[in-house]
């Protein structure tokens, strides 16, 4: 009996991605939402809870660099699986914590795991994709970071109506175990998948350089990538970038209430439309540098051309200063993260576009960690910048000065990266041995 042939075999396999990337989100926004319930059980200070959200941001960034060598070492079947096992597990090892330093360890574990999402998401749009389709696929699974925030805000609740927080952490865990049953079935690369149609096969090959037609993995020398300009455009294009992110998902809710007197207590259509606006740059990010490879433009060419659009729409953000009224507020804000969605889904894609695919999980991890680690020193500047301008009885001055640099920083991180690209082509496998 033969196999049923598929013709949009590769948009199945982005969908699983995509689910993945929901079910990574939907997990480690769990603690934020259940923080009024467990700081009363537990009696948590601020500074325990400040612990364990370090604990998962250091871990996370340390877990990106390894995940990524794994995944390339194993294979992205075998290195996804295990990311999400480790990650699932440690979700529902929350369930079993009593003390702030149980939590810190369960959290440290969340994020040693969850780190592995997007190394493995980007290699395996690597391996399925021809250059021209993507940016877009990458647009269409990094869409699930904000689908799982989403998810999150409506599933959390209901199981806490009708059981309780120990529930949540196993519900939202277990979710990672089934997903692995549909990836273990319907995942393997394109070469071995006998579901996959042979015009959807050329397709991809076709679309692809020599090097990424082939499946084998290899042994390459790790630290080579560090020498190599392309690898450092994509660090800076996350270093500089990932903390500003951070910087809106947790600092907006405390922006909104303390000017415009939100009540964080009750449903906010404001942040549900910021969180919502993520999802659109995510996609049209991703279609619009795909639009232009399909009209003819060079692959890089395109990349770096809708990048400097998206630098020049993001000093929009520094304009929230002089609005006169919260919705105006959120639209700027709104504009601001769908153009960090789309940007950050460009960078992904330069990874898969510069390197060969027997490494791209690796650089997207390096890249990855980067901006991790930016993310944890960033919101230093910004507690002390906030807590000066508090002091001084101007606390929307300091939120406006933030603004502003968040704007402008897009700007000069393209200047970067069109500095360490603009001689640079394809890495071949022979640099890295």
């Amino acid at each position: 009996m033969s196999t049923f042939k598929f013709t949009y075999y590769r948009w199945f396999i982005v969908a699983l991605v995509f689910i993945a990337t929901t079910i990574n989100y939907l997990d480690r926004q769990i603690i934020g939402l259940l923080k009024p319930i467990l700081e009363k059980e537990f009696n948590w200070s601020e500074t325990d809870y400040a612990q364990i959200v370090m604990a998962f941001t250091a871990a996370y960034a340390i877990g990106l660099a390894l995940s990524g060598w794994m995944i390339d070492k194993t294979g992205t079947k075998l290195g996804y699986a295990i990311t999400i096992v480790f990650w699932s597990v440690a979700g529902m090892l929350h369930a079993v914590a009593r003390s702030a330093s149980g939590f810190a360890l369960a959290r440290l574990g969340l994020g040693l795991g969850e780190a592995g999402n997007f190394p493995a998401a980007v290699k395996t749009v690597a391996e399925w994709f021809p250059k021209k389709e993507r940016a877009l696929a990458t647009g269409l699974f990094n869409s699930g970071t904000s689908v799982g925030v989403v998810v999150a805000l409506m599933l959390v609740p209901w199981i806490l109506r009708n059981y309780g927080w120990q529930e949540v952490f196993w519900i939202t865990g277990a979710l990672g175990f089934v997903w692995l049953i549909f990836w273990l079935i319907f995942y393997d690369i394109p070469a071995k998948q006998k579901r996959l149609s042979a015009e959807e096969f050329a397709l991809i090959t076709n679309g692809q350089d020599e090097s990424e037609r082939e499946s084998e993995r290899i042994s390459i020398n790790w630290f080579k990538l560090f020498t190599l300009p392309q690898t450092w455009a994509c660090i800076t294009g996350k270093a500089f970038i990932d903390p500003i992110f951070w910087f809106f998902l947790f600092w907006l809710p405390s922006y909104f209430s303390t000017t415009y007197a939100l009540d964080l207590k009750q449903f906010s259509p404001e942040l549900m439309i910021i969180y919502t606006a993520t999802t659109v740059g995510s996609i049209g990010g991703g279609y619009l540098s795909s639009m232009l490879i399909k009209r003819g433009w060079p692959t890089l060419k395109a990349r770096k051309t809708v990048l400097i659009v998206f630098a020049i729409l993001e000093v929009s953000i520094i304009l929230a200063q002089f609005a006169t009224n919260v919705w105006m507020v959120v639209a700027l804000i709104s504009l601001a993260v769908a153009v960090h969605q789309a940007w950050a889904t460009n960078v992904f894609t330069i990874a898969s576009d510069l390197f060969p695919k027997q490494v791209v999980s690796s650089v997207v991890g390096i890249a990855g960690m980067a901006g991790a680690v930016g993310g944890i020193f960033f919101p230093m500047l910004v507690g002390k910048l906030l807590d000066s301008y508090k002091a001084a009885g101007n606390l929307a001055g300091g939120y406006n000065l933030l603004f502003t640099i968040c704007g402008f920083t897009y700007l000069t991180v393209w200047v970067i990266i069109h500095l360490l690209t603009r001689k640079s082509k394809t890495v071949e496998l022979h640099q890295l041995l």
